[in-house]
């Protein structure tokens, strides 16, 4: 099961945290894995050079996701390269703290258009290699905050509004690209070990507060989510799409 051997997969934002643990976990079960950064390309080498050393193809890409020309030359690496492509992640995402009264418009457009605009531009790419192959799965990162689920953040309303758009963008995508075998599913982590929750974890009254809130008793690891990446890749999940799938240890639950 969840058998990924022969397929291409592009994950974005994949030198580190999570994307770096979804890239990892799609070549430990087979695919070949193309990484991307925006800035730090040594590590996003690194990365590269663990999935070859598993044994799989990979090749590391630096490009701006927020930004259509930087996208498309990206994806014509790909075709460059491989000349198809099966699984986009779309993963590349920022966040910024501020109170709601004091986010800039810069603060704003730039969590907008990196955490939403970004998946766009990379998944209307992404569907002109999978359209002609009619079999395609498409894996957008939201958030266990993005609105409706019951979970909110303070200080954060920019990045909590770019995460429910991709969750609004998630469904939509779904139902037009079901015709063309493309599978379009979310994952909404909760709180994981990565650079993005190192304020969380530094602080050691917040992390009491934060793992409290957690059933399973602890922060997840990239691997969890990139375990569910893997799943929503296979062909086993199939028949599920336009949904996303809550990562977060029973958070919601609780």
């Amino acid at each position: 099961m969840f058998d990924l051997n022969g397929k291409y997969a592009f994950v974005t934002g994949s030198s580190r945290g999570i994307g770096s643990g979804v890239a990892i976990a799609l070549a430990k079960q087979g695919a070949n894995v193309a990484v991307n950064c925006a800035v730090n390309m040594d590590k996003c080498d690194l990365i590269s050079l663990d999935i070859k050393n598993i044994g799989r193809d990979s090749f590391a890409t630096q490009g701006d996701v927020s930004k259509k020309t930087e996208v498309e030359h990206i994806f014509g690496q790909i075709r460059e390269k491989w000349g198809k492509l099966d699984i986009l992640v779309n993963n590349a995402g920022v966040i910024d703290y501020a109170e709601f009264e004091n986010i800039t418009e810069e603060a704003w457009d730039r969590i907008l258009d990196i955490n939403l605009k970004g998946q766009f531009l990379c998944a209307q790419e992404a569907v002109k290699l999978m359209k002609p192959q009619n079999w395609g799965r498409i894996i957008n990162i939201a958030s266990i905050s993005s609105g409706g689920a019951g979970i909110g953040f303070k200080n954060i309303a920019h990045y909590t509004a770019s995460k429910g758009g991709v969750v609004a963008l998630t469904e939509n995508m779904a139902i037009e690209l079901a015709k063309y075998g493309i599978n379009v599913n979310a994952i909404a982590p909760g709180a994981i070990e990565s650079d993005m929750s190192s304020a969380v974890r530094s602080d050691e009254n917040l992390l009491k507060e934060t793992v409290r809130n957690i059933p399973k008793g602890r922060m997840g690891k990239p691997e969890d989510i990139g375990a569910a990446a893997v799943f929503l890749a296979s062909n086993e999940a199939d028949y599920i799409t336009g949904v996303t799938l809550y990562v977060d240890g029973g958070w919601l639950a609780g």
